[in-house]
């Protein structure tokens, strides 16, 4: 599929997203009004401006919306406090359906706060992050699966954001992830998309998400080596998607591996969420048909898209038909079928976007199928 082909398409899907729906905080402080707290001695922070995001899983949720999804929906827990508040208006001004954002009066709003300098615009103090480091309870954990059951029909792609990086807390539990584990066994048809930072090897039966640290810890946890073929194996994936930042995506299938490269952004904005930003668009991509090379550079296009906007941007559909730049140039590898340097100019249409194929790594294709859309950068 073109770039083209998936943006128009688009709007055809409905998502869901399961698991660690966060919340970040952007709160702009005045350093001219810092002071000295006569009770403690401690010099003040003065914030005077608060903004708030969906982040996690959140995150993946916002770039659907950008990219014009007619339903978005997700499910997960959220404390019975101020946050909570705050993350279901966030994601509802989003047009997000919140109504699976479980409100629980013992559980913290998985939150992040970001201090960010008004004289500066540099977050330049220690983030503060609300955690809730204990298992939930049978009853919420009952919830979340019956809810799963219910409504997994309804949607054409799964996202699973396993965000927590404590033992236990997260929404994403040992039963929750048999109940996914299910759902991809039963309908290999429905696709499945998993995010997980630290437990990536429990899941079974559905396409992974990680970066190369995490992929190498996984493996060195599920049996001792740092083998990503071999993790892709132990958990059945029908895709496993491994980013190494600018140096690319490689991606692991049952009878192939490819690396799919990708250009250095020299000067990324911020960098924040864009891993969430690739797998919103990878897997939106695979959804709608795009062969794995193909969704991979749809993945770093959002991406690289992202990394030039201040906080956990997203793309919209509108970006997402621009690349960032109409020449392509590509490094030396074995996975080309061109010759290092290659270029290829693309020429815009009357509505401004581009039009042409790319140099990639060639996925086995069905005949008849279109021709790979266009290359991209990532910084994931």
């Amino acid at each position: 599929m073109t770039t083209r082909e998936i943006v128009a398409a688009l709007p055809s899907l409905r998502a869901l997203v399961v698991g660690d729906i966060c919340l970040d905080r952007w709160c702009g402080y005045d350093p001219a009004l810092a002071d000295t707290s006569r009770e403690t001695g401690l010099d003040r922070i003065a914030v005077t401006s608060v903004e708030c995001t969906p982040g996690g899983g959140g995150t993946v949720a916002n770039n659907l919306a950008a990219f014009g999804l007619p339903r978005i929906a997700v499910l997960g827990v959220a404390g019975a406090d101020g946050h909570g508040v705050e993350l279901a208006g966030a994601l509802e001004a989003r047009g997000i359906d919140a109504s699976g954002l479980l409100r629980c009066s013992n559980v913290l709003t998985f939150t992040y706060t970001k201090l960010i300098n008004a004289a500066t615009g540099a977050e330049d103090q220690p983030r503060v992050d609300y955690i809730h480091p204990f298992a939930l309870s049978g009853e919420i954990e009952g919830q979340l699966i019956a809810r799963l059951r219910q409504i997994h029909a309804e949607f054409d792609v799964i996202f699973i954001a396993d965000q927590a990086e404590t033992s236990s807390g997260g929404v994403v539990t040992a039963a929750l992830r048999e109940e996914i584990s299910r759902i991809g066994h039963e309908h290999p048809e429905k696709l499945l998309w998993a995010d997980s930072r630290l437990r990536c090897e429990l899941f079974r039966h559905v396409s992974v998400k990680v970066n190369r640290a995490e992929a190498t810890e996984a493996g060195l946890r599920a049996f001792g080596a740092a083998d990503c073929e071999r993790l892709r194996a132990h958990i059945g994936a029908p895709l496993l998607y491994v980013t190494g930042g600018a140096d690319g995506v490689d991606v692991f299938g049952p009878e192939r591996v490819l690396h799919v490269p990708t250009r250095r952004i020299e000067h990324p904005v911020d960098i924040c969420g864009a891993g969430d930003s690739f797998s919103a668009g990878a897997a939106c991509a695979l959804a709608l048909g795009a062969d794995p090379c193909e969704a991979a550079q749809f993945g770093n296009l959002t991406a690289s898209i992202t990394v030039m906007k201040r906080g956990t941007g997203s793309a919209s559909r509108r970006n997402s038909s621009k690349p960032p730049t109409a020449r392509i140039r590509t490094p030396q590898t074995e996975n080309f079928s061109k010759p290092a340097d290659a270029q290829l100019e693309f020429t815009r249409g009357a509505d401004g976007e581009v039009d042409g194929p790319i140099l990639a790594p060639e996925w086995p294709r069905h005949e008849g199928a279109a021709a790979p859309m266009m290359g991209a950068f990532s910084y994931c």
